[in-house]
């Protein structure tokens, strides 16, 4: 579908981006924080200038037609521009300035942040970014940090947090452990194998449990609270590591085990205080993570 430029005002299509991604006017007049009647004015402008009917009611929400999902792409591509236009030109403000301290896993604090930041740093140069690798809540309960990436919803009513995206992780082993012991075929495989256990093994276990794997402390012979050491002992050939894919995939001489039979998706949360969340410094530097996180 063509769009004629001229004929569009972004108020309107932002309007459609909000309706189509709620699935309501609600949802959608919530989001924008518009009333709904407004928003539904918005719409059925839109819909006047391009000549289309965007969107169907089916009871109390809204289904898409075929010309809505056409348009839908364009307007995707629109707001991402938007959004990183609005980031840039925020970045460069010169009162926006000092340190922010963001806390993230080992795994992710190693692997994912340098590149973030070298990327945050070009749009916001003034300020100082300080990461701290850990995987405890309470530093941001207790300020010691600003912002948190975790991999669970916090429950504190004084957080507020953004799923940013669902990642996936695969059971890794390194090349030359695989050409020692043999490439699993079957799970009964995997569960006489050696394995790499970062914190709690019985915890691991449970989980793994749940995947059909039936591991015992014993198939455990290397371990480690730490994940970069686990992740090093996995790569060193001492068994089979989970690990996500961003990483594992990137990392040479490391194998995916049964990768289409073991597969784990994951929340990444984005956290912030309440307080600080309002704060035009936190709040660049959560948007500009959060965007980040989404494009990797």
């Amino acid at each position: 579908m063509d769009i004629d430029a001229n004929r569009l005002d972004w108020n309107h299509l932002r309007a459609f981006l909000a309706a189509a991604e709620a699935g309501s006017l609600s949802g959608a007049a919530k989001t924008l924080t518009l009333t709904q009647p407004t928003l539904s004015r918005q719409i059925a402008a839109l819909e006047d200038s391009l000549g289309l009917l965007l969107f169907e009611r089916v009871g109390r929400g809204l289904a898409i037609t075929q010309a809505g999902r056409e348009l839908l792409s364009h307007v995707q591509d629109m707001g991402a521009a938007a959004q990183r236009a609005g980031l840039t030109a925020s970045g460069q403000r010169s009162d926006l300035s000092g340190w922010v301290t963001i806390t993230a896993s080992d795994i992710m604090a190693a692997n994912l942040m340098p590149g973030i930041i070298a990327d945050l740093r070009k749009v916001a140069p003034q300020l100082a970014i300080e990461v701290v690798a850990t995987n405890d809540i309470s530093d941001l309960m207790r300020r010691e940090a600003d912002i948190a990436i975790r991999h669970m919803r916090p429950e504190e009513p004084e957080l507020v947090a953004r799923l940013v995206r669902e990642a996936v992780g695969y059971f890794y082993a390194s090349t030359e452990f695989l050409d020692r012991v043999g490439r699993p075929r079957t799970l009964a495989d995997i569960n006489a194998m050696d394995w790499v256990s970062y914190g709690n093994t019985d915890r691991m276990i449970d989980y793994m449990t749940g995947l059909g794997l039936t591991l015992t402390p014993a198939n455990f012979r290397a371990s480690s609270e730490d994940g970069l050491v686990a992740w090093e002992m996995a790569k060193a050939g001492l068994g089979i590591c989970p690990i996500d894919d961003v990483v594992g995939s990137a990392t040479p001489g490391m194998e995916k085990v049964l990768p289409d039979v073991l597969k784990v998706a994951f929340p990444i949360w984005l956290v912030a205080h309440r307080e600080l969340h309002t704060s035009p410094k936190i709040r660049l530097v959560f948007d500009l993570v959060a965007k980040a996180l989404e494009d990797r």
